[in-house]
């Protein structure tokens, strides 16, 4: 089996190679400081033990797979510390796809590009269902969309590339359907720090054994080089995934998850209110150039992502490279997402640049 690179990489690859000053918008990289107790919790593990140097147990620390369950009013069993949401998803599709009910992921249209990648390296067929306009997802077309050989049906609420919040309603529907098709509902809720909405609803508020949630301390404490995510498994499907993540990692990083458990004891919510002001007011400023340069561009509801769109200058890699060499900002291409943004680019919002990158690309684009 072949893997292509993906485009994330390429863009950030050819972005360093540029002989100009370049504004990165392509990683998901936050700008902003980790929590205090974080800082302060890697102080400290480094003056632990020796013994406190080896191995945790593979699913995690038990402190904090504790914190993780009180939050999300789950049993300590059902949660598997995992090396950020990426694992997560990769041992929540597999747990789906491994019981034989079928090979078929259905994923949305634009998708985070990860998801169709892991599909084909597990063995799955890829099923797209499209979103409409605004990224949010209907789920009678998901329901048209399943059948008995649908496995999983992986969702992203907030949403990236678009920014779409799914309402409670639709993540019930959703949930619904799997259980319909005795299939398995993955939500990747790991911007759900970044709900600019007020309507974000955890697919853990539906008690069913057919849903798995995914998540991760990446973008909410600004440590994306920490990798600690974190999976919700039914009861019943919780073991082999422990088993599949003890194969593939053997364990996590230790001090990595020390300091987490100690920045979610200690970090008060304004610490997460910030982030999202800051972030407010970054998709105020950049839209608002993308307006006054007669650009097409949608308004996250959450996560920190832009989409825009400008006449003649569609969302392709060869694009994206010419918008670095002429303006010197780096977005994604838009097909990287799916056929039907094609025509857009997406702008990551993480970088203290905003107000400048927003003004070369109306300079360019005037």
């Amino acid at each position: 089996m072949e893997y292509e690179t993906p485009l994330f990489f390429r863009v950030m690859q050819y972005a360093d190679r540029a002989d100009r000053d370049v504004i990165d918008m392509v990683s998901g990289n936050p700008d902003w400081e980790p929590p205090e107790a974080l800082r302060e919790g890697l102080g400290e593990y480094a003056d632990l033990e020796p013994d406190q140097f080896q191995y945790p147990p593979s699913e995690g620390l038990h402190e904090l797979r504790e914190e993780i369950a009180a939050r999300r009013n789950v049993d300590t069993e059902q949660v598997v510390v995992t090396n950020g949401a990426g694992e997560a998803n990769y041992l929540a599709m597999a747990r789906a796809l491994e019981r034989d009910r079928g090979d078929e992921v259905v994923l949305t249209d634009p998708v985070y590009p990860y998801y169709p990648g892991k599909t084909t390296m597990l063995g799955g067929r890829q099923r797209f269902v499209a979103a409409d306009e605004t990224g949010q997802l209907d789920p009678a077309d998901v329901r048209d969309a399943a059948s008995e050989e649908t496995a999983a049906i992986v969702v992203n609420s907030p949403n990236n590339p678009t920014g779409a919040v799914y309402p409670e309603e639709t993540i019930r529907e959703l949930v619904a359907i799997a259980e319909e098709h005795d299939a398995i509902l993955v939500s990747d809720e790991v911007y759900d720090h970044f709900d600019l909405s007020g309507r974000f609803a955890s697919a853990l508020g539906v008690d069913s054994d057919h849903r798995i949630v995914t998540n991760a301390f990446s973008k909410s404490m600004a440590i994306t080089g920490f990798r600690v995510g974190y999976a919700v498994f039914p009861p019943h499907l919780v073991e082999n995934a422990k088993s599949r993540h003890m194969l593939v990692n053997v364990a996590g990083s230790r001090p990595a998850q020390y300091a987490v458990l100690r920045a979610l004891r200690e970090t008060e919510p304004e610490y997460y209110e910030q982030s999202r002001e800051l972030l407010a007011e970054r998709v105020e400023t950049f839209t608002d150039a993308l307006e006054a340069a007669g650009a097409d561009y949608t308004t996250p509801q959450g996560s920190f992502y832009v989409m825009a769109r400008f006449e003649g200058y569609p969302g392709t890699l060869e694009n994206v490279e010419r918008l670095i060499d002429e303006a010197g900002v780096a977005g994604m291409p838009g097909e990287a997402f799916g056929d039907s943004r094609a025509d857009w680019l997406r702008f990551a919002l993480v970088t203290p640049r905003v107000e400048e990158a927003a003004d070369r690309l109306a300079t360019h684009f005037e």
